[in-house]
């Protein structure tokens, strides 16, 4: 067989292969919650700058951005060493990045908060990813 034939075939076999591939490879967009595995969260936030608007948020500590787009807000405990800590994590996109995330944990007297700027609340209760495992169950009552 010849060399170009041989060359040939594997470009070929490359092409009807990589879209099957790209279809089975995770979304990088949302690979999942930016929480530790072993975290228990217990409430979520997620907000939405309406119609392109001028909106931020500011955390506790070094976090915080201008130009938000989305902001999921999570609390509960994250697992250090073998206590488990007050935790608020967050996740959130911009005009310029479109996925960062970070957090603020509790050293015992401080607080966990957040001021958000223009942002829309689209929902709040359980965790989503618990409410669709059928972990919790979201209040609707009012």
């Amino acid at each position: 067989m010849s060399l170009r034939l041989i060359v040939g075939a594997l470009l070929f076999a490359g092409l009807l292969i990589s879209p099957s591939w790209a279809q089975s490879k995770a979304d990088p967009q949302s690979p999942g919650p930016p929480y530790p595995g072993e975290s228990d969260i217990t409430f979520q936030w997620d907000y939405s700058c309406p119609n392109g608007g001028v909106c931020s948020f500011n955390c506790v500590g070094p976090g915080g951005a201008s130009h938000v787009k989305r902001l999921t807000l999570y609390l509960g405990t994250i697992l250090v060493g073998k206590q488990n800590i007050p935790a608020l994590l967050y996740d959130f996109s911009t005009q310029e990045v479109p996925r960062a995330n970070g957090f603020s944990v509790s050293t015992g007297m401080s607080q966990l908060s957040c001021q958000v700027n223009g942002l829309v609340l689209d929902y709040s209760g359980p965790p989503r990813d618990q409410i669709t495992a059928g972990i919790k169950q979201p209040n609707t009552s009012k």
